[in-house]
Protein backbone atom coordinates (compact mmCIF):
# COMPACT_ATOMS: atom_id res chain seq x y z
CA UNK A 1 0.00 0.00 0.00
CA UNK A 2 1.31 3.43 -0.97
CA UNK A 3 2.52 5.67 1.91
CA UNK A 4 0.20 8.55 0.96
CA UNK A 5 -2.80 6.20 0.98
CA UNK A 6 -1.79 4.91 4.42
CA UNK A 7 -1.55 8.48 5.72
CA UNK A 8 -4.98 9.32 4.22
CA UNK A 9 -6.59 6.28 5.86
CA UNK A 10 -4.91 7.12 9.16
CA UNK A 11 -6.19 10.69 9.01
CA UNK A 12 -9.72 9.51 8.15
CA UNK A 13 -9.65 7.03 11.04
CA UNK A 14 -8.47 9.72 13.45
CA UNK A 15 -11.24 12.17 12.60
CA UNK A 16 -13.80 9.36 12.62
CA UNK A 17 -12.80 8.44 16.19
CA UNK A 18 -13.02 12.09 17.24
CA UNK A 19 -16.45 12.39 15.62
CA UNK A 20 -17.74 9.24 17.33
CA UNK A 21 -16.45 10.47 20.68
CA UNK A 22 -18.30 13.77 20.33
CA UNK A 23 -21.38 11.94 19.05
CA UNK A 24 -21.54 10.08 22.36
CA UNK A 25 -21.30 13.39 24.20
CA UNK A 26 -24.10 14.93 22.10
CA UNK A 27 -26.36 11.91 22.62
CA UNK A 28 -25.85 11.91 26.41
CA UNK A 29 -26.39 15.67 26.70
CA UNK A 30 -29.57 15.44 24.65
CA UNK A 31 -30.88 12.61 26.82
CA UNK A 32 -30.17 14.54 30.04
CA UNK A 33 -31.87 17.69 28.68
CA UNK A 34 -34.91 15.74 27.58
CA UNK A 35 -34.44 16.25 23.84
CA UNK A 36 -35.32 13.41 21.52
CA UNK A 37 -32.30 12.35 19.40
CA UNK A 38 -31.25 8.95 18.12
CA UNK A 39 -27.75 7.48 17.99
CA UNK A 40 -27.84 7.67 14.20
CA UNK A 41 -28.67 11.38 14.23
CA UNK A 42 -25.96 12.11 16.80
CA UNK A 43 -23.32 10.22 14.79
CA UNK A 44 -24.42 11.84 11.50
CA UNK A 45 -24.33 15.39 12.86
CA UNK A 46 -21.02 14.84 14.63
CA UNK A 47 -19.26 13.22 11.67
CA UNK A 48 -20.48 15.97 9.32
CA UNK A 49 -18.88 18.53 11.62
CA UNK A 50 -15.58 16.74 12.22
CA UNK A 51 -15.08 15.56 8.65
CA UNK A 52 -15.08 19.23 7.64
CA UNK A 53 -12.34 19.81 10.22
CA UNK A 54 -10.53 16.78 8.82
CA UNK A 55 -10.61 18.10 5.27
CA UNK A 56 -9.32 21.50 6.39
CA UNK A 57 -6.60 19.91 8.54
CA UNK A 58 -4.73 18.69 5.44
CA UNK A 59 -3.55 22.15 4.28
CA UNK A 60 -3.02 23.20 7.91
CA UNK A 61 -0.64 20.27 8.54
CA UNK A 62 1.16 20.99 5.27
CA UNK A 63 1.65 24.60 6.37
CA UNK A 64 2.85 23.51 9.81
CA UNK A 65 5.52 21.29 8.22
CA UNK A 66 6.71 24.19 6.04
CA UNK A 67 6.87 26.55 9.03
CA UNK A 68 8.56 24.71 11.93
CA UNK A 69 8.53 26.43 15.31
CA UNK A 70 12.33 26.20 15.61
CA UNK A 71 12.82 28.32 12.48
CA UNK A 72 14.85 31.51 12.51
CA UNK A 73 11.91 33.93 12.09
CA UNK A 74 9.52 32.93 14.87
CA UNK A 75 7.53 36.17 14.80
CA UNK A 76 6.97 35.77 11.08
CA UNK A 77 5.86 32.17 11.62
CA UNK A 78 3.47 33.23 14.39
CA UNK A 79 1.98 35.98 12.19
CA UNK A 80 1.43 33.55 9.31
CA UNK A 81 -0.26 31.02 11.61
CA UNK A 82 -2.47 33.75 13.06
CA UNK A 83 -3.66 34.77 9.61
CA UNK A 84 -4.05 31.12 8.58
CA UNK A 85 -6.15 30.41 11.69
CA UNK A 86 -8.58 33.18 10.74
CA UNK A 87 -8.85 31.78 7.21
CA UNK A 88 -9.29 28.28 8.65
CA UNK A 89 -12.11 29.39 10.93
CA UNK A 90 -13.92 31.25 8.15
CA UNK A 91 -13.45 28.31 5.75
CA UNK A 92 -15.02 25.97 8.29
CA UNK A 93 -18.08 28.23 8.58
CA UNK A 94 -18.42 28.43 4.79
CA UNK A 95 -18.10 24.68 4.29
CA UNK A 96 -20.15 23.85 7.38
CA UNK A 97 -23.01 26.02 6.17
CA UNK A 98 -22.89 24.31 2.76
CA UNK A 99 -23.02 20.87 4.42
CA UNK A 100 -25.93 22.10 6.53
CA UNK A 101 -27.89 23.18 3.46
CA UNK A 102 -27.36 19.79 1.79
CA UNK A 103 -28.33 18.00 4.99
CA UNK A 104 -31.51 20.05 5.31
CA UNK A 105 -32.51 19.13 1.74
CA UNK A 106 -32.18 15.42 2.55
CA UNK A 107 -34.21 15.97 5.73
CA UNK A 108 -37.05 17.60 3.74
CA UNK A 109 -36.45 21.07 5.22
CA UNK A 110 -35.91 24.35 3.40
CA UNK A 111 -33.17 26.13 5.38
CA UNK A 112 -31.28 28.72 3.37
CA UNK A 113 -27.50 29.17 3.31
CA UNK A 114 -27.75 32.48 5.21
CA UNK A 115 -29.98 30.98 7.91
CA UNK A 116 -27.28 28.40 8.65
CA UNK A 117 -24.23 30.59 8.04
CA UNK A 118 -24.84 33.38 10.56
CA UNK A 119 -25.55 31.22 13.68
CA UNK A 120 -22.67 28.91 12.74
CA UNK A 121 -20.30 31.88 12.43
CA UNK A 122 -21.18 33.24 15.86
CA UNK A 123 -21.18 29.84 17.53
CA UNK A 124 -17.99 28.28 16.10
CA UNK A 125 -15.62 31.03 14.90
CA UNK A 126 -13.63 31.41 18.19
CA UNK A 127 -13.79 27.66 18.75
CA UNK A 128 -12.33 27.06 15.28
CA UNK A 129 -9.24 29.08 16.23
CA UNK A 130 -8.64 26.64 19.07
CA UNK A 131 -9.08 23.67 16.74
CA UNK A 132 -6.51 25.20 14.40
CA UNK A 133 -4.00 25.47 17.26
CA UNK A 134 -4.58 21.85 18.25
CA UNK A 135 -4.03 20.66 14.67
CA UNK A 136 -0.76 22.63 14.42
CA UNK A 137 0.42 21.29 17.80
CA UNK A 138 -0.37 17.67 16.85
CA UNK A 139 1.34 18.14 13.47
CA UNK A 140 4.51 19.42 15.13
CA UNK A 141 4.42 16.61 17.70
CA UNK A 142 4.14 13.98 14.94
CA UNK A 143 6.94 15.67 12.99
CA UNK A 144 9.21 15.72 16.05
CA UNK A 145 8.49 12.05 16.68
CA UNK A 146 9.27 11.18 13.06
CA UNK A 147 12.58 13.06 13.18
CA UNK A 148 13.44 11.46 16.53
CA UNK A 149 12.67 8.00 15.13
CA UNK A 150 14.80 8.66 12.03
CA UNK A 151 17.71 9.87 14.17
CA UNK A 152 17.39 6.80 16.38
CA UNK A 153 17.44 4.48 13.36
CA UNK A 154 20.43 6.32 11.89
CA UNK A 155 22.27 6.09 15.21
CA UNK A 156 21.60 2.37 15.48
CA UNK A 157 22.73 1.82 11.89
CA UNK A 158 25.91 3.80 12.55
CA UNK A 159 26.65 1.82 15.71
CA UNK A 160 26.04 -1.41 13.77
CA UNK A 161 28.44 -0.39 10.99
CA UNK A 162 31.08 0.73 13.51
CA UNK A 163 30.79 -2.56 15.40
CA UNK A 164 31.06 -4.59 12.19
CA UNK A 165 34.08 -2.55 11.09
CA UNK A 166 35.75 -3.09 14.45
CA UNK A 167 35.05 -6.83 14.33
CA UNK A 168 36.47 -7.07 10.82
CA UNK A 169 39.57 -5.17 11.92
CA UNK A 170 40.07 -7.53 14.84
CA UNK A 171 39.55 -10.56 12.61
CA UNK A 172 41.98 -9.26 9.99
CA UNK A 173 44.50 -8.59 12.74
CA UNK A 174 44.12 -12.14 14.01
CA UNK A 175 44.39 -13.95 10.68
CA UNK A 176 47.98 -12.90 9.83
CA UNK A 177 48.96 -13.54 13.46
CA UNK A 178 47.72 -17.12 13.15
CA UNK A 179 49.36 -17.50 9.72
CA UNK A 180 52.79 -16.30 10.88
CA UNK A 181 52.76 -18.62 13.89
CA UNK A 182 51.85 -21.61 11.71
CA UNK A 183 54.56 -20.78 9.15
CA UNK A 184 57.05 -20.48 12.00
CA UNK A 185 56.09 -24.02 13.11
CA UNK A 186 56.58 -25.31 9.57
CA UNK A 187 59.97 -23.61 9.32
CA UNK A 188 61.12 -25.30 12.51
CA UNK A 189 60.52 -28.72 10.89
CA UNK A 190 62.05 -28.02 7.50
CA UNK A 191 65.54 -29.08 8.59
CA UNK A 192 64.51 -32.02 10.76
CA UNK A 193 61.49 -33.66 9.13
CA UNK A 194 60.69 -32.61 5.58
CA UNK A 195 57.77 -35.03 5.27
CA UNK A 196 56.15 -33.63 8.41
CA UNK A 197 56.73 -30.08 7.17
CA UNK A 198 55.11 -31.01 3.84
CA UNK A 199 52.08 -32.44 5.65
CA UNK A 200 51.80 -29.24 7.68
CA UNK A 201 51.85 -27.19 4.47
CA UNK A 202 48.96 -29.28 3.11
CA UNK A 203 46.96 -28.70 6.29
CA UNK A 204 47.80 -25.00 6.16
CA UNK A 205 46.54 -24.77 2.57
CA UNK A 206 43.25 -26.33 3.70
CA UNK A 207 42.95 -23.76 6.47
CA UNK A 208 43.70 -20.91 4.07
CA UNK A 209 41.10 -22.22 1.63
CA UNK A 210 38.47 -22.21 4.39
CA UNK A 211 39.52 -18.72 5.45
CA UNK A 212 39.43 -17.36 1.89
CA UNK A 213 35.94 -18.81 1.33
CA UNK A 214 34.67 -17.19 4.51
CA UNK A 215 31.64 -15.00 3.81
CA UNK A 216 32.78 -12.23 6.13
CA UNK A 217 29.93 -12.82 8.56
CA UNK A 218 30.88 -12.11 12.17
CA UNK A 219 29.22 -15.38 13.25
CA UNK A 220 29.37 -19.01 12.20
CA UNK A 221 28.10 -22.31 13.60
CA UNK A 222 30.03 -24.14 16.29
CA UNK A 223 30.15 -27.12 13.92
CA UNK A 224 32.11 -25.13 11.33
CA UNK A 225 34.29 -23.56 13.98
CA UNK A 226 35.26 -26.97 15.39
CA UNK A 227 35.97 -28.29 11.89
CA UNK A 228 38.33 -25.37 11.29
CA UNK A 229 39.96 -25.91 14.69
CA UNK A 230 40.55 -29.62 14.07
CA UNK A 231 42.63 -28.77 10.97
CA UNK A 232 44.67 -26.33 13.01
CA UNK A 233 45.20 -28.96 15.71
CA UNK A 234 46.33 -31.45 13.07
CA UNK A 235 49.18 -29.04 12.32
CA UNK A 236 50.05 -28.69 16.02
CA UNK A 237 50.01 -32.47 16.51
CA UNK A 238 52.52 -32.86 13.70
CA UNK A 239 54.72 -30.16 15.22
CA UNK A 240 54.65 -31.70 18.69
CA UNK A 241 54.86 -35.28 17.37
CA UNK A 242 53.53 -37.61 20.08
CA UNK A 243 53.66 -35.02 22.84
CA UNK A 244 50.19 -33.51 22.34
CA UNK A 245 46.80 -35.09 22.99
CA UNK A 246 43.54 -33.35 22.15
CA UNK A 247 40.20 -34.30 23.65
CA UNK A 248 37.12 -32.88 21.92
CA UNK A 249 33.76 -33.31 23.68
CA UNK A 250 31.24 -31.15 21.83
CA UNK A 251 27.59 -31.65 22.77
CA UNK A 252 25.40 -32.65 19.84
CA UNK A 253 22.83 -30.06 20.88
CA UNK A 254 25.43 -27.29 20.60
CA UNK A 255 26.73 -27.94 17.08
CA UNK A 256 24.26 -25.57 15.39
CA UNK A 257 24.83 -22.76 17.89
CA UNK A 258 26.13 -19.50 16.44
CA UNK A 259 29.52 -18.34 17.69
CA UNK A 260 31.89 -15.57 16.57
CA UNK A 261 33.98 -16.61 13.58
CA UNK A 262 37.52 -17.80 14.38
CA UNK A 263 36.87 -17.53 18.13
CA UNK A 264 38.28 -20.87 19.28
CA UNK A 265 41.59 -20.92 17.42
CA UNK A 266 43.28 -18.11 19.42
CA UNK A 267 42.13 -19.70 22.70
CA UNK A 268 43.59 -23.08 21.71
CA UNK A 269 46.73 -21.39 20.36
CA UNK A 270 47.20 -19.71 23.74
CA UNK A 271 46.91 -23.12 25.42
CA UNK A 272 49.52 -24.55 23.03
CA UNK A 273 52.02 -21.70 23.33
CA UNK A 274 51.80 -21.10 27.09
CA UNK A 275 50.52 -24.42 28.42
CA UNK A 276 52.17 -27.04 26.22
CA UNK A 277 55.15 -25.60 24.34
CA UNK A 278 57.26 -24.36 27.30
CA UNK A 279 57.32 -27.82 28.91
CA UNK A 280 58.90 -31.10 27.82
CA UNK A 281 56.21 -33.27 29.40
CA UNK A 282 53.18 -34.73 27.69
CA UNK A 283 50.60 -32.08 26.84
CA UNK A 284 46.82 -32.32 26.87
CA UNK A 285 44.15 -29.93 25.59
CA UNK A 286 40.46 -30.46 26.28
CA UNK A 287 37.70 -28.72 24.34
CA UNK A 288 34.13 -29.02 25.63
CA UNK A 289 30.77 -27.38 25.03
CA UNK A 290 27.38 -27.55 26.72
CA UNK A 291 24.13 -25.63 27.08
CA UNK A 292 23.45 -24.23 30.54
CA UNK A 293 20.20 -22.33 31.24
CA UNK A 294 19.83 -21.18 27.64
CA UNK A 295 23.48 -20.18 27.30
CA UNK A 296 26.31 -21.78 25.36
CA UNK A 297 29.37 -22.58 27.47
CA UNK A 298 32.63 -23.52 25.73
CA UNK A 299 35.77 -24.36 27.71
CA UNK A 300 39.36 -24.94 26.63
CA UNK A 301 41.61 -26.49 29.30
CA UNK A 302 45.26 -27.50 29.24
CA UNK A 303 47.60 -29.25 31.70
CA UNK A 304 50.24 -26.55 31.65
CA UNK A 305 51.51 -24.35 34.44
CA UNK A 306 48.41 -22.18 34.61
CA UNK A 307 48.21 -18.63 35.90
CA UNK A 308 50.78 -17.36 38.40
CA UNK A 309 49.66 -17.20 42.01
CA UNK A 310 50.44 -13.50 42.16
CA UNK A 311 51.11 -10.86 39.56
CA UNK A 312 49.03 -9.55 36.64
CA UNK A 313 47.51 -11.81 34.05
CA UNK A 314 49.17 -11.25 30.70
CA UNK A 315 47.06 -11.76 27.59
CA UNK A 316 48.50 -11.88 24.10
CA UNK A 317 46.93 -10.56 20.93
CA UNK A 318 44.75 -13.66 20.52
CA UNK A 319 43.01 -13.52 23.91
CA UNK A 320 42.84 -9.71 23.86
CA UNK A 321 41.08 -9.74 20.49
CA UNK A 322 38.79 -12.55 21.62
CA UNK A 323 37.71 -10.59 24.69
CA UNK A 324 37.15 -7.44 22.58
CA UNK A 325 35.11 -9.29 19.94
CA UNK A 326 32.87 -10.91 22.54
CA UNK A 327 32.26 -7.54 24.20
CA UNK A 328 31.43 -5.92 20.85
CA UNK A 329 29.00 -8.67 19.81
CA UNK A 330 27.26 -9.45 23.10
CA UNK A 331 28.03 -6.60 25.50
CA UNK A 332 27.15 -7.56 29.06
CA UNK A 333 25.53 -10.75 27.80
CA UNK A 334 28.86 -12.57 27.51
CA UNK A 335 31.38 -13.93 29.99
CA UNK A 336 35.04 -14.69 29.30
CA UNK A 337 37.18 -16.02 32.13
CA UNK A 338 40.68 -17.41 32.64
CA UNK A 339 41.04 -19.56 35.78
CA UNK A 340 43.37 -22.27 37.00
CA UNK A 341 41.96 -25.79 36.71
CA UNK A 342 41.37 -27.91 39.82
CA UNK A 343 44.19 -30.27 38.75
CA UNK A 344 46.48 -27.56 37.42
CA UNK A 345 46.72 -25.92 34.05
CA UNK A 346 44.63 -23.11 32.63
CA UNK A 347 40.91 -23.27 31.84
CA UNK A 348 39.46 -20.64 29.52
CA UNK A 349 35.66 -20.38 29.65
CA UNK A 350 33.49 -18.57 27.12
CA UNK A 351 29.79 -18.10 27.85
CA UNK A 352 27.40 -16.48 25.36
CA UNK A 353 23.64 -16.57 24.68
CA UNK A 354 22.62 -19.75 22.86
CA UNK A 355 21.15 -19.01 19.45
CA UNK A 356 20.84 -20.82 16.14
CA UNK A 357 19.69 -17.80 14.13
CA UNK A 358 21.34 -14.46 13.51
CA UNK A 359 19.93 -11.55 15.58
Amino acid sequence: MAPHLIRALGLLSLWTLVGLAFASQVYLQSSLLGHSITWGEAIRDSLEEWYVYGALSIPVMALARRLPLEGASRWRTAAIHLGASLVFSLAYVLLGALVGVVDSRFAGESATYGEIFHPLLVRTFPYNLLIYGVIVAVSHALDYYRKYHERTVQTLELEKHLTEARLQALLHQLEPHFLFNTLNGIASLMHTDVEAADTMLVRLSELLRITMSHTGSPRTTLREEVAFLERYLDIEKIRFRNRLEVVVEIGEDTLDALVPSLILQPIVENAVRHGIEPHARFGRIELRSRIDAGRLVVTVADNGKGLPADGPKREGIGLTNTRARLAALYGAGQKFELVNGPEGGLCVSMEIPFSTSAP
